[in-house]
């Protein structure tokens, strides 16, 4: 059972790297992002306000530059040639003078250097300068983007990951249905579910098991009753009542990869105006499920849809794109948007997820992670969809 991405897997990453940084014609590279840190070295951590990087240098060799209190945490695993430390932030001497003497050393001067940001940012107080004011280079070359686009398509391995992911969403979904009671509150449902979801991932799975993120969970995040008309509520302890209709979400997370399993549920029954927007829901999701091909833009995806919300004449009720890319975060590009042209390929692992929102009632919206293959979808995830198999 594979639980963790493989040493050599990172490194064919960096190899890939290495590659673009060709093609933008660099020389070295700084990377701050949190997530492609990861992503690149395996090396996954807390970002505070002690800032944190990685860095490549004119002889492909990879480093990791974090606090004294990291070192021997990155030593141990991340997959890089060098780990260099700095007391602590502020300190006395700022850890970004600390960054220049070791890009001087490792030959950044007088360099074509590419960047995701221009520094360090942090919303735990952090203060410091941008790199373009502590080193001298050629040229700085800006990388936004470049290692989330080596992300779109996803891995043999990761999609193990993610597949491994849906099987405990799906338990604690399963849970959270069996708990769902009137006049119980979200949270005595929810907690009791993700526990004991979480129990049974972690005892099964043993101690090879890294979530490097959450463990399985299944929510409702407030989307209780009219509240659930709000598509992205908040928790508030709501009280279920009879009749509520409900929005959940399920998941949990493997070596940092996760998946998106959401569902529209009913207190004890559905009237018929739940019936009837629950239907246009399942059958929006059903012209998206459809209409995901490789080879043709994300917005065509949305199109479909949107196309099906008009002639159902309720595009008043809808507020958000159809999906989105999916794995190390929750929300990741490309997306079924009108906006995002981007060319779906197979290996792509997207949420599909049309909403209906009506105020007074309710909100109408289950997400499946899928993945694109040659000939079009694999369903990953696979609790019921139809409304029968719903009602709590």
């Amino acid at each position: 059972m594979l639980l963790a991405i493989p040493k050599y897997e990172f490194k064919e990453r960096q190899q890939k790297f290495f590659g673009k940084l060709v093609e933008k014609n660099c020389d070295a590279a700084i990377v701050f992002s949190v997530t492609d840190i990861f992503y690149l070295t395996g090396f996954h951590f807390h970002p505070t306000e002690r800032p944190i990087g990685v860095f490549i240098d004119p002889n492909q060799n990879v480093h990791l530059f974090v606090p004294a209190l990291e070192h021997e945490h990155a030593k141990e695993y991340g997959v890089v040639d060098f780990v260099h430390s700095y007391p602590e932030y502020p300190g006395i001497k700022h850890p970004m003078e600390y960054l220049k003497e070791v890009l001087k050393e490792y030959g950044f001067e007088n360099k074509t250097v590419g960047y995701d940001a221009i520094g360090y940012g942090s919303s735990m107080g952090y203060r410091g300068q941008s790199v373009d004011t502590i080193i001298t280079v050629k040229e700085f070359v800006t990388l936004k983007g470049v290692i989330e686009e080596m992300r779109f398509i996803k891995s043999k391995n990761e999609i193990e990951l993610i597949k491994e992911s849906c099987r405990w969403g799906n338990l604690a979904h399963r849970l959270l249905q069996k708990y769902t009671k009137a006049g119980l509150s979200e949270i005595e449902i929810t907690s009791r579910a993700s526990m004991e979801a979480t129990m049974a991932m972690i005892e099964t799975l043993g101690q090879e098991y890294k979530p490097h993120g959450s463990t399985a969970y299944a929510i409702f995040r407030g989307q209780i009753g009219p509240q659930s008309a709000f598509p992205h509520a908040v928790t508030q302890n709501i009280v279920l009542k009879k009749g509520d209709t409900l929005v959940t979400g399920a998941a949990s997370d493997v070596f940092g990869y996760t998946s998106e399993l959401e569902r529209v549920m009913f207190v004890e029954e559905a009237n018929k105006e739940q019936e009837r927007y629950f239907q246009y829901m399942y059958e929006a999701q059903e012209v998206a499920f459809s209409a995901i091909k490789p080879g043709i833009p994300c917005s065509a995806v949305e199109e479909s849809v949107q196309k099906y919300f008009k002639e159902a004449g309720i595009t008043e009720l809808t507020s958000h794109h159809t999906g989105h890319n999916i794995g190390l975060l929750g929300h990741e590009a490309p997306f079924f948007d009108l906006g995002d042209h981007t060319e779906i390929k197979p290996g792509m692992v997207f949420t599909v997820e049309p909403g209906i929102y009506v105020k007074g009632l309710g909100g109408f919206r289950h997400s499946d992670t899928v993945l694109v293959t040659d000939e079009g979808i694999e369903m990953l995830t696979y609790y019921p969809r139809d409304l029968q198999s719903l009602i709590c």
